[in-house]
């Protein structure tokens, strides 16, 4: 088993990369990561997707207890979601260092989810800086497309392959990589229509999207969130994105170029305005009770859709929200 270093009595923040190759790798490094926590009476929360804890959990036993288990299936379904629940799990147990499992990649995800958790996993080094706790990523090296390893490497301070830990060469800013995150977005196929927007129009932007969602295959209780997730888009551009703003909506069963959950069936609504993003972190992490303009709308946005897309540019900034079917 590797041993590694955790944030304990210091400050220091640890984030490794463990490249594991098989079931057997996975369940020695991962499997010893927590059992090192809990014998040094450490809360752990274990957030990888559904076969992979299941392996977890039979080879730690069940029953284990002082660990929370967590499917990242659910969880980061979007990506976007995942920071704040890792901060959420730190802060409830700040008085002693944190550990936790997270696998926000894996293989089958669309190449838009794996530019958005890239984007997470490069944001976790700026969201727990100086914070008593230790990350640890498991990477598939043998079921990843190798530009993923090789992203990985750019997040990870730490990388733990072959029985060794290392420093990855690599590591780069968290600006530096979310830039190379920034991939242009595809267009929908076909002419898909603009709604234009401005001050005193939220009610039409509201009905456009709900009379637009009622001929798509969602259900109601998801078109109900897909018009709350535009509305609040909406609302940010007139307060913050100059005024004014522009809203597409299209059907990825039609269009496939604008697809990006996964390949599943759904619905996609893309806002444009002249606002600009300052805090890359936020939406991603929750904002504090008491804020004005703490990225709340942002926030609720990431907790409504599947994924959500963003690209700031000179010109101003894009959402491109996806919901899908099931």
């Amino acid at each position: 088993m590797i041993n590694l270093p955790a944030a304990g009595a210091s400050e220091a923040f640890v984030h490794p990369a463990l490249f594991y190759r098989g079931e057997a790798d996975y369940l020695a490094g991962v499997g010893g990561f927590v059992r090192t926590a809990l014998a040094a009476d450490e809360p752990v929360l274990v957030a990888v997707p559904g076969p992979r804890l299941d392996a977890l959990r039979e080879d730690l036993g069940v029953g284990t207890t002082g660990v929370t288990w967590t499917d990242m299936t659910h969880l980061g379904r979007n990506p976007g979601r995942i920071l704040a629940a890792l901060q959420d799990f730190a802060d409830r147990h700040a008085d002693r260092p944190a550990r936790i499992v997270g696998e926000p990649i894996w293989p089958g995800r669309s190449r838009a989810e794996v530019l958005e958790a890239t984007r997470h996993e490069a944001l976790i080094n700026t969201a727990f800086a100086g914070r008593r706790a230790t990350v640890l990523c498991p990477y598939d090296v043998l079921g990843l497309p190798a530009e993923v390893v090789s992203d990985a490497r750019r997040t990870h301070p730490t990388l733990l392959e072959d029985d060794k830990a290392l420093i990855s060469p690599e590591y780069a800013d968290a600006s530096s990589v979310c830039a190379d995150c920034d991939e242009p977005l595809p267009e929908p196929d076909g002419g898909t229509p603009w709604l234009a927007y401005t001050h005193g129009e939220l009610g039409e932007v509201r009905a456009y999207a709900e009379a637009w969602a009622r001929g798509t295959d969602l259900s109601a209780a998801l078109r109900g969130d897909l018009v709350l997730a535009v509305s609040e888009a909406a609302a940010n551009s007139l307060a913050h994105g100059g005024g004014s703003g522009a809203l597409r909506m299209w059907s990825t069963a039609e269009a496939g170029a604008g697809a990006g959950v996964g390949g599943r069936s759904g619905v996609v609504a893309e806002i444009r305005d002249g606002g600009h993003l300052a805090d890359p972190l936020a939406g991603r992490r929750r904002p504090a009770l008491a804020s004005v303009d703490g990225g709340r709308g942002l926030w609720m946005i990431h907790q409504l859709c599947d994924l959500v897309e963003i690209r700031a540019s000179d010109s101003g900034l894009t959402l491109r929200l996806h919901m899908a079917a099931s």
